[in-house]
């Protein structure tokens, strides 16, 4: 078993920045590709970013390529998401999950652990 907590969101104007934290406990994070994902009230929940085990390779979704960033921290079990430039359709509870695949994915049902979330809301 792996958890994941998530902190960092909050209420930011358009053109803002927010870093969202991942803390991860539990089994060995360098061992999990990591990736955020996020849902919009009535809206299927979607990928975002995602990072291999040892933070060498990252893919995104073309709507967040040049304002975010996804890193990770594999001494502190932790993955981070630096959202620059924030727009209000990025608006949505922003999800952190832990994939045994070996590689890098960004396909939903290949996360194996998630997080409860954090509120992330984006004024015009």
């Amino acid at each position: 078993q792996v958890q994941l907590v998530e902190s960092g969101g909050g209420l930011v104007q358009a053109g803002g920045s927010l870093r969202l934290s991942c803390a991860a406990s539990g089994r060995t994070f360098s061992n999990y590709c990591m990736g955020w994902f996020r849902q919009a009230p009535g809206k299927e929940r979607e990928f975002v970013a995602s990072i291999s085990r040892g933070g060498g390779s990252t893919r995104y979704t073309d709507s967040v390529k040049g304002r975010f960033t996804i890193s990770r921290d594999n001494a502190e079990n932790t993955v981070y998401l630096q959202m620059n430039s924030l727009k209000p359709e990025d608006t949505a509870v922003y999800y952190c999950a832990a994939s045994r695949i070996v590689s890098i994915t960004s396909t939903l049902g290949q996360y194996d652990y998630w997080g409860h979330g954090t509120q992330v809301t984006v004024s015009s």
